[in-house]
């Protein structure tokens, strides 16, 4: 009875030995199913994560690259195919993000373009960033230059204005000032001889008489002096071929004539025969040279 109990017991640990082996066996599998499962998990997220990241990164180097766009330099040719290649990569590089394309055996090399895409935008802006800088240098200097330049110009233009200016001052201290003028009436005679005379009805000719006054800066030379005669009605008594210029405008003179000045106190003479017959009334003349007035004088015909 002894010997049976003995059996009965052994057979009853062997099922529980077998059942813990079982239990443990279990246990172990599913530890090894947990771990596996949430290594997995892990890798996963991280894979994830890095895409993330390198998306993130791929858009701030987009930025960085638009960014020095917008000084909007011209770049070279060099610089422009630099930027094109890399914005060929930006643009590769998110659509695989997009599309979840990149693998985790991939990644590492789009890790590595990443990097060396970061580098050459890096290089690239700081190339454009100094042509800016040069530009902007440039720029000053050519202000500079234009400003100096426009200065320079209003100095020549005032110098000019002001040589102008004592020029014609000097002009017009160098001109030529009848002095002593004087108009008389003749009637001329059949035997040429003039005679003085006061009436409009007698009267041929007018002579005009003056010296000129003494003028240190006036050039010891040939003047032509020019006579404007006016009828007691205002009108000039001119030819209208007759032109010259005189106080900055064209106008007619009546008769004129060369002079040889000398600064000697010479007394000159024009005469003008009318045409016509004189009138009564106030006949005025002035006499111009040089481009002035010289002097005026009248005479009255009864």
């Amino acid at each position: 009875m002894s010997n049976q109990n003995d059996l009965v017991n052994k057979g009853d640990r062997n099922k529980i030995y077998f059942l813990v082996v079982v239990i443990v066996a279990l246990l172990g599998t599913n530890l090894y199913l947990y771990v596996k499962d949430r290594q997995q998990n892990q890798r996963f997220v991280t894979v994830s994560t890095e895409k993330d990241r390198l998306k993130l990164e791929v858009e701030k180097i987009e930025i960085e690259l638009d960014k020095a766009n917008s000084l909007n330099l011209v770049l070279s040719d060099k610089l422009q195919e630099e930027q094109k290649l890399a914005r060929d990569k930006i643009a590769a590089l998110k659509l695989a993000l997009q599309k979840g394309a990149l693998t985790e055996g991939k990644l590492a090399d789009a890790q590595k373009e990443v990097q060396e895409l970061r580098e050459f935008v890096k290089n690239h802006n700081e190339q454009i960033y100094r042509l800016e800088k040069e530009n902007a240098y440039l720029k000053n200097q050519r202000d500079s230059l234009k400003e100096f330049a426009n200065a320079e110009s209003r100095k020549a233009e005032e110098l000019a204005r002001k040589n102008s200016e004592l020029n014609a001052k000097v002009k017009t201290s160098a001109s030529l000032k009848a002095n002593n003028v004087q108009v008389v009436a003749y009637k001329v005679k059949s035997s040429g001889k003039n005679i003085e005379v006061t009436r409009a009805s007698s009267a041929k000719k007018l002579s005009v008489k003056f010296n000129i006054v003494s003028n240190p800066l006036a050039e010891k030379n040939y003047h032509r002096i020019y006579l404007r005669i006016f009828d007691p009605a205002g009108n000039l008594i001119a030819d209208d071929n007759n032109m010259f210029e005189a106080d900055g405008q064209e106008m007619q003179y009546t008769s004129s004539t060369s002079i040889s000045y000398n600064d000697d106190n010479t007394i000159y003479k024009m005469d003008w025969v009318n045409p016509n017959d004189f009138i009564k009334g106030n006949y005025s003349i002035i006499l111009y040279t040089d481009g002035f007035t010289m002097g005026k004088a009248a005479v009255v015909l009864r």
